[in-house]
Formats: structure tokens, sequence, C-alpha cells
């Protein structure tokens, strides 16, 4: 019989909560570090203090041995590095184990190993981290240890960002100004601030680790770079929702223990579309949390894959020709009060403060379209988007039929005078109720959809942060909510210029709403002749964050200087180039050491079949077809690997980066795809007992 869980108690009893400060803080100091966590401010000296004391005798108590400034660099993934609480030995020899306010708020790793796009060289090494009082230290245990991991920020010496969380958090900071300006237009006299909140849905693979450690091509880069189809994908649909295997529910349940003891709220579970392709969903939290979660929601799926003989493969495309990962970012504005800034209530055509922050959304997704693709570019999600598996790569916005009509009418008359009901929907089964039906679908290929009270951007790479897409989504809509707020606050008659403002805004961004099907041709065709921008690959995206647009957008709200956007886009052309480079040379190393000596071991064994078959007198002509067939795909392999080793190096000799990366996209990868093609025609030739590496077969369905 299975242990029963109290989830109750678990949750939550590896971090450091206010529950937790309340209990071990003194009053005064408790609620100083609350009002810093509610309205900004720094912390006394002393009171940094008594907190990292409580702090450090909670973690001792629980095993921790270490402490380390957690941050997320500019890698995509995070970065610690660990000190001892220990301190000098008395001179009795006594060891005691301290940690100090200013050992708490601070630290100082090195700046110049990780990406900073130029903003520091080799010799300017230092850097800092900042504790993020608003987001609740934790702690991890593995192998290392018990660990204290402190949220922090990761800045330069000269004080340039150089990770995802401080412009979040800038960005953050800028929309809850921007959107208190226009629910006090509307009365509301309560609320002292405005709060992002993202719930990021995670899609995963899971493969047999035996068999992923005989995948070069995943161990490097965590996609398979060759690999035939299996004679089964995902055509009968029947993995998605279908029933979880004891070893993928076996998983499932110790990721969820250790997700709910990190205070992650893992809520739903499911397998999804491909073959061996899973999904876990978390509750809304506050942006910047939901970021950190998510961030260890990826690492924990990692480290509980392996005690289950699994791993954990978070790339947006592992295998060609099924459903590749996203990562849905859910994402909402409450006001501290209760009020859900998205909902429409039950008449949205008469809600005039919803129908504003909508017309303002519209407004800012249509103006920054460009920069919201960039904020979901990555390597693999280039294999997704547009691929008719995930949202196109034009940003457009899905309403529904209902606010699609309320929009219509607006536009056309200035006013929405009815409201398309969604009615019932009857099952005709007498012991099944009748559902009230919503007014609107779902509509599963719009990259920016409305979803009841929320957005769902569904563009997010399986392995990217969530960091950047919030930062750009915070960003470009408190752009939106200041330029209304600064024409309605100066109005004579408010009433008058909000509806005035509402039609003028959905009028000139009606182009951006599309709920028809994004995976067509033909919305392809209608977008360019509405001009929306269609960005395909992560290197074209990058420009866009210097446009003389982005940088006065985000200047203007403090989030990224100019400087600090020049270096984001320098590290998005050398990440670009270093990760196909590795996948070149990895494609290099297999085809040389492993698949060409293998097919040329069959082609012997076929050769000597041919003569020992002739010999006995007998037709050897299906033997000798098969040769015939084998060698030529055998001699197309060997020349598209050349022609592939010839244009890396070209590549790698390259100064200029953004050409390099360019030349990497249209010139590498090309030859990439030239040389996949005959490896992958040959492994439905060769013998399966010759094939030097597990299939797609083998991969996806024997987990």
């Amino acid at each position: 019989m299975s242990e029963v869980l109290n989830v109750e108690e678990l949750f939550g009893s590896k971090v450091f909560t206010l529950g937790k400060m309340k209990e071990r803080l003194p009053r005064s100091v408790y609620k100083e570090v609350k009002k810093i966590m509610e309205q900004g401010g720094e912390l006394s000296p002393a009171a940094a203090d008594v907190v990292a004391k409580a702090m450090k005798d909670w973690a001792v108590e629980n095993g921790a041995t270490h402490y380390t400034h957690w941050f997320q660099p500019l890698t995509g993934i995070t970065a610690e590095k660990h000190d001892a609480f220990v301190t000098h030995p008395d001179e009795e020899g006594k060891m005691l184990m301290e940690f100090s306010g200013k050992e708490l708020i601070k630290g100082e790793p090195d700046a110049s190993s990780f990406p900073s796009g130029g903003l520091r060289a080799t010799f300017e090494a230092r850097g800092y981290t900042v504790w993020d009082i608003t987001s609740p230290a934790f702690l991890k245990e593995d192998a290392v240890g018990v660990i204290l991991c402190i949220p922090t920020a990761f800045c330069s010496y000269t004080g340039e960002a150089l990770d995802k969380k401080t412009p979040l958090l800038r960005s953050m900071e800028a929309i809850s100004v921007q959107a208190l300006r226009i629910v006090r237009l509307f009365g509301n006299k309560e609320a002292t601030k405005v709060v992002a909140s993202v719930g990021p849905e995670q899609e995963y693979f899971l493969v047999d680790r035996e068999k992923y450690l005989q995948r070069e091509d995943l161990i490097f880069t965590g996609r398979t770079l060759f690999g035939a189809p299996a004679p089964k994908g995902q055509e009968l649909e029947d993995h998605y929702f279908g029933t979880i295997r004891e070893r993928i529910g076996s998983y499932m349940k110790d990721l969820n223990i250790e997700l709910w003891k990190l205070g992650v709220t893992a809520k739903t579970q499911h397998n999804e579309v491909a073959p061996a392709q899973h999904e876990l969903a978390p509750i809304y939290e506050t942006a910047n949390i939901a970021v950190d979660h998510n961030q260890l929601v990826m690492e924990t799926m990692k480290k509980v894959a392996g005690r289950h003989g699994l791993t954990c493969l978070l790339h947006e495309k592992p295998f060609a020709g099924v459903n590749g990962s996203g990562k849905h970012d859910n994402w909402s504005l409450g006001t501290d009060n209760g009020v859900n800034m998205l909902d429409p209530g039950d008449t949205p055509n008469e809600n005039i403060q919803f129908l504003l922050v909508l017309a303002c959304i519209m407004k800012a997704v249509d103006t920054h379209a460009d920069l919201l693709r960039q904020s979901a570019a990555d390597v693999g999600n280039d294999h997704r988007l547009g691929a008719n598996e995930a949202p196109p790569a034009i940003i457009s916005i899905f309403l529904g039929e209902q606010l699609e009509d309320v929009v219509k009418q607006l536009v056309e008359t200035g006013e929405a005078a009815h409201l398309l009901e969604g009615g019932k929907l009857e099952t005709g089964v007498s012991t099944l109720t009748d559902l009230e039906k919503d007014a609107t679908d779902r509509n599963r290929t719009s990259p920016f959809a409305f979803t009841g009270n929320k957005f769902e951007f569904r563009m997010v790479g399986s392995a990217d942060s969530i960091g950047s897409p919030n930062t750009t989504l915070n960003a470009i809509v408190a752009e939106a909510f200041c330029e209304a707020a600064d024409i309605l606050e100066k109005a004579e008659d408010f009433e008058l210029a909000v509806h005035d403002l509402i039609k003028e805004y959905m009028t000139k961004h009606q182009r951006i709403v599309f709920n028809g099907d994004g995976y067509s041709d033909e919305w392809v065709a209608e977008a360019a002749r509405r001009g929306l921008p269609n960005i395909k690959s992560m290197v074209e995206a990058a420009a866009t964050l210097t446009t003389d647009k982005a940088v006065k957008l985000f200047e203007k709200f403090g989030i990224f200087t100019r400087v600090e956007l020049e270096s984001r886009e320098e590290v998005t052309y050398e990440t670009y180039s270093k990760s196909i480079n590795i996948e070149a040379k990895t494609m290099i190393d297999m085809a040389k050491k492993q698949i060409l000596p293998a097919v040329i071991k069959y082609t012997k064994s076929l050769a000597d079949t041919v003569i020992a078959v002739k010999e006995a007198g007998a037709d050897a002509s299906v033997q000798a077809d098969l040769l015939k067939e084998v060698s030529a795909k055998l001699a197309a392999a060997k020349e598209a690997l050349v022609k592939l080793e010839k244009l890396e190096q070209e590549a790698a000799a390259m100064e200029d980066i953004k050409k390099q990366a360019f030349f990497y996209k249209d010139e590498v990868f090309a030859a990439m795809t030239e040389l996949r093609a005959p490896v992958d025609e040959l492994e439905m030739l060769v013998d399966k007992d010759v094939w030097p590496i597990p299939t797609y077969g083998d991969l996806i369905f024997e987990v």
C-alpha cells in the first residue's frame, strides 16, 4: 500500500516563507520586510542581519551547510556558487556557523564568464548579485547536500543588467504604475499596485536514459540530428490525454512531491500529443516568482528523471516528424484589492474599463509585434514556429467570436449595442446535464489568445526562460496604458473621451485581430496584406531589440538602456552561432565515427552476400539492387558531409558576429539538412542490428 501524502504539510516545507518569517523574526523586523516586499525600499543593515540569522538557522536545522545566490544569467538557465556557513575557528578550535545581512543582500560572482554582449571584457570580472526580497529563499537537496538558495538579480560592476530577473522586475514596476493610472480613472482608489500574474504550462519529453546515452546528438544538443520516422507517430492521436504509463506516472508523482516542497503549485499533468511527450501546469503566481518557479520546474524535471532511469528533454524539437514542445505563457493583470483587469464580466460590451484595457493591449501588440516575436525567439523554437504544430511566426490576437463582434460594432458605430451569447450545449443524453456554453471557442493556432480572463502567449519555447516574454509584455502594455492615461487624465468629458479613445485604438489596430486558422497559407498571405511582420527566425528577430522604437519604449520606463539592448542583440547572434556550430560538429562526428563506418560495414556484408549467392548459382539481383541503393546513398551522405565540414570551418572563422549568425542560418543549417536526408534514408535500408544508434521507435515508444 502506497504511503499517504499530506500535501498541505509538504507544500513549501523547503521554502523560507512569510509564515516562517513571521514565526522566527521579531515583529518589527517582520513588518519591515513585509512592507518592503509590498511597497519597495531598502532593508536596514540591522534588520538584514536579523533576517540572515533566522534564515541561516532555519536552513541549518534542515541540514544546510552552504548558501548560494541563485540567479539567471543570459545563458537562459540558472547559476549558483556555493559558500559554506562556516567561519574561521575560534581560539579553542570551535567552528561557528554564521551568515550576515551583508552576505544575504550582496554577492560577487565573476561577470566576465557569462554572456554579456560586450558589456564585460575578460579582464573586467566584477559583477554583483543582489537579493530579490520578493522571491522567497528555498532549499535544494541532492548529492551535493542541502543548499540555501537565495533568489537574486545579477548586474555588472558598471550597473548594467546581465540577467533575466532585473529587467523583469523593472517591467513589473512600470506596468503597475501605468495600470494604476487606468484603474484610478475608473474610480478605484483603494488599489495601491497592479500585479502581473503568470501561469506557464511546461511541455517536455521523457526518454530512457540508457538509450539517451547512446545518442551523441541528444547529449550535446538536446535534439536528434539524425532519425527516420517510426512506423507510428502521432497519427492516431491516442497519446494525447491517454492513460499515463506506470513508469511515467511514478516519475510524475516524485516530480510533484519535489515541486510542492519548493512551493511550486504543480496542478495539472497529462500526456501531450506526441509520443513520449507530457505537460505540467502550475497555478498563477506573481510574474517574477512564476519565472523563478519555472526555472525550478525545469531543473527538477531533469533531476527527478535521472532517479527513474529517464532523461527529460526540454528542447523545442527533439524529434522530427512529431510535435515539438512549447511553454504557454498565461498572463494577466490584477489589482491588489482583487480586480482582474482582464475580466470582461457578463456584459463585456458595457464594461468600459475592460474595453479600454483590451484596446490598449491591441495597440501594444500591434505596435510592438516584432518585439513580442523576438521575446519568444530561441534556437530550438525556429523548428516549431510556423511549422503547423505551434503558432505561426506572425503575431496576431485571437479574441473569439463574442469579443470580435464587440470590436466590430465599436469600430463601425462607436457603440456595442448587443452581445453574442453562448447558449446551451444539449448533450442528448437524459442523465447528462446540459451545459452552459462559453460564448467563444478556443484557437490553438493563435500566438496570443484571449482565454476568458487572461491572454495566453503560446509562442514561448519549452527550454526558454519566461523572463524575456513577460518583460516585453509588461513593457509594451505599460506604454499603451501610459499613452491612454496621458490623454484621459486631461479630458474635460471623461466618458466621451474614453469612448472615443477605445474606438480610435480598435479602429487603428484591428488588423492584429485574427480568429481563423493560423496554420493556413491563406493567413500568411492575408497577414502580408495587412502589413503584419513575419519574422521567421531567431537571427532575423534579433535586430528588433535595437530599433529606435524599441529603445524609446524600454528607456522610457527604465527597463533597458540602449547599451543593454545592444548587448542582448549581440548575445542573440552569439548564442545562435554557437548552438548551430555545436550541432554541425556533432553531426560531423556522428557521421564520420558512427554512421558511415556502420554503413560501410553493411555494404561489405551485402557485397559478400551477392558474391556468395552468385557462386551458389542463385539469383542475387535483390541483394545487388540493395547494395547499389545503399552505396548511392552512402556516396550522397559522404558528399554532404564534406560540404558541411567545409562550411562549418568557414563559419567558425568569421569575425562579424551578425554575418556569422546569418551564415550559420542560411548556409550551415541548410548543409546539415542535406546531410540528414541521405542518412535518414539509409536508416530505413540498413539492418537494424547494424545501425549504430537507437532509432525513433526505440526512443519514443519504449519508455
